[in-house]
């Protein structure tokens, strides 16, 4: 496996892990379609204590190990997050879903060693 797939997959379990922290419930992870794959879909309550409305949470994990040529924000770029937005959208068809739903993304940068350095969660980065 390539370098870079090695630090994007231990960037998604860091991601993992930090939304379980946060209260997200992981519903599904790599999703795949012909034309894209997303990185976490998630389910998160609104409301308080628990009484509310869910929603869904689509999360693109974006991970470096430098940010010495920019940061794993910068590349998530206009093509990117469109492509976002219409791969959230075919999921909702696909699966009859008709509650409210939004897309984030979760930037992470980790050392040499796989540790991590920082970790930013960017919530609904596209408007759905």
């Amino acid at each position: 496996m390539a370098l870079h797939n090695i630090i994007g997959k231990e960037g998604e379990e860091i991601a993992r892990k930090y939304l379980k922290g946060k209260g997200y419930i992981i519903l599904e992870e790599n999703y795949q379609t012909k034309r894209a794959e997303i990185d976490i879909i998630a389910r998160l309550r609104h409301g308080f204590l628990g009484q509310g409305k869910d929603i869904l949470v689509f999360v693109e994990v974006r991970t470096k190990c430098s940010e010495q040529f920019g940061t794993p924000e910068e590349t998530i770029y206009y093509q990117k997050r469109m492509k976002l937005k219409r791969n959230a959208a075919a999921y909702v068809y696909r699966k009859k879903y008709y509650g409210a739903y939004r897309i984030d993304a979760v930037c992470l940068v980790i050392d040499e060693h796989m540790g991590l350095k920082r970790i930013n969660h960017y919530e609904n980065i596209v408007e759905t």
